[in-house]
């Protein structure tokens, strides 16, 4: 995957001076134990830095300071492992500008009944302290994260790092840059949006480019760099002329690999992580994108199609929020509405990523019905049986709506010999009906994205961060 920065979580403990500078060391030994230890336990995906015990509103403050103006520091976990007075947290808690986890555990998991004292009830306040800092965090509006248990348990640890992979794509959501090649496609309403509180509110640079300009680079890209993604192509796809000459087949499928390596350069010489096309807008492009978009998103690229600009963004966020696995950009397309088949077909006219395939993808060439380009060569293959998640951004007046619901998806029933395209069936856990009546109502878009990896309580909780609305369909 496209490579994002290498991302830490601070860690601190809050406490105060009120016992003593004995049990302060305690309390910070303790910290530095149980950061070392979730480190060590593997199921983390990113760093954690304990710096220490937090005993004071200027110490807290200059602490949140900090925390903002450290690019690789995605977030703030805090454990209030005594009584920490949460006065003391007010000015740096309102400063920070990034994820917040209120870690809500104590160092040992029981009580010790045969040696309880005084001392050991001074120094082990966590039952006490998280319902004074909980106090101030509600008090303060946040949209904090709350885990709460024992931190050695690995139903705790899992939670912390679901929420780490939330965390930092709620930071990578504010380096997202969308190119658009042309605009949405003619006479559609739900790929519409504003594209300033776009910007304001979830951090995404949406712009558009000419797709004259995109051709100049395409044109441009070497036949012997052609050639070496061509070898590898045929490494991990089965190529599949079927009826096309060797020649034309060669030919479609070249052309879709130089526009990959175009539409790449062009997006990595201009710091862009993410794009659209519109099959109503590719003068001086002899095909639409299809082999070239699947295999920039199986890179890591968000796409979106008919000029879709949220969707390709948000594609690229789950894509980050996923490590790049099983998350794709799908379209609801048909409906099987038999009783006890219920399901969505999702699909596209080309442009599905590989990564949920349960079969070897195969490279074919067809034509398409519009467009009025030549036809494009494409990954064709078959989805996975699974549980996933499938969410899309809408965009009212009043703010973005991140809908969403749980899915159980499944292979298709059968192959489908005229429509060579990539297919996933799925079905709303609350059932097809239930499910896509609420979407309809709650005015979700027929441009989803799917993900066998990512949870409920991750895309409720990127949800919070980013401050949309958010209609959870379960």
């Amino acid at each position: 995957m496209e490579k994002i920065r290498d991302y830490e979580f601070w860690f601190v403990a809050g406490s105060q001076f009120l016992y003593g500078e004995e049990q302060l060391r305690n309390v910070a030994r303790d910290a530095q134990d149980v950061v070392d230890k979730l480190n060590e336990s593997g199921k983390l995906p990113y760093k954690v830095v304990c710096k220490g015990v937090m005993t004071t509103a200027d110490g807290i403050t200059q602490f949140m300071k900090d925390v903002n103006y450290h690019d690789e520091v995605a977030g703030v976990i805090t454990w209030m492992h005594t009584f920490s007075p949460a006065k003391n947290w007010i000015r740096g808690t309102v400063l920070l500008q990034k994820p917040l986890l209120h870690l809500a555990t104590q160092y040992l998991d029981r009580i010790p009944y045969d040696t309880i004292d005084f001392d050991y009830m001074n120094l082990n306040q966590s039952a006490h302290g998280d319902r004074e800092y909980g106090y101030l965090n509600a008090r303060l509006g946040l949209r904090n994260k709350i885990v709460y248990g024992w931190w050695g348990d690995e139903e705790v640890q899992q939670e912390i790092a679901d929420w780490e992979d939330v965390a930092v794509a709620y930071n990578e959501s504010f380096r997202i840059k969308v190119c658009r090649f042309g605009d949405t496609m003619r006479n559609v309403a739900v790929t519409e949006g504003d594209k300033v509180q776009a910007e304001i509110q979830l951090g995404w640079t949406v712009d558009y480019w000419p797709v004259g300009d995109l051709v100049a680079v395409v044109d441009a890209v070497a036949e012997e760099d052609i050639d070496a993604e061509y070898a590898k192509l045929k490494e991990a796809y089965i190529l599949n002329p079927q009826e096309n000459g060797a020649e034309a087949f060669e030919s479609s499928v070249r052309y879709q690999l130089r526009e990959y390596l175009g539409i790449k350069k062009f997006l990595d010489d201009r710091g862009y992580t993410a794009f659209c096309t519109n099959f109503e807008d590719l003068k001086g492009l002899k095909q639409l994108p299809g082999l070239a978009s699947q295999l920039l998103m199986r890179d890591g690229y968000g796409f979106g199609a008919e000029g879709d600009w949220k969707t390709a963004a948000l594609t690229r966020l789950l894509k980050i929020m996923a490590h790049n696995d099983r998350t794709v950009f799908m379209e609801d397309y048909t409906l099987d509405l038999r009783k006890g088949h219920e399901a969505i077909l999702g699909a596209h006219m080309l442009e599905v990523d590989p990564t949920i395939a349960s079969d070897q993808p195969r490279v074919e060439v067809h034509s398409l019905d519009i467009g009025g380009k030549d036809a494009p060569a494409r990954l064709v293959f078959t989805g996975a049986d699974g549980e996933g998640i499938d969410c899309t951004v809408a965009d009212f007046r009043d703010g973005f709506r991140l809908i969403s619901y749980p899915v159980t998806c499944r292979r298709a029933e059968a192959e489908t010999p005229h429509l060579p395209v990539a297919k996933q069936l799925w079905t709303p856990k609350v059932g097809l009906k239930e499910g896509a009546t609420a979407w309809i109502e709650a005015g979700g878009g027929h441009h989803t994205v799917l993900s066998f990896r990512l949870k409920e309580s991750q895309i409720h909780d990127l949800g919070v961060m980013l401050g949309m609305e958010l209609v959870e369909i379960c």
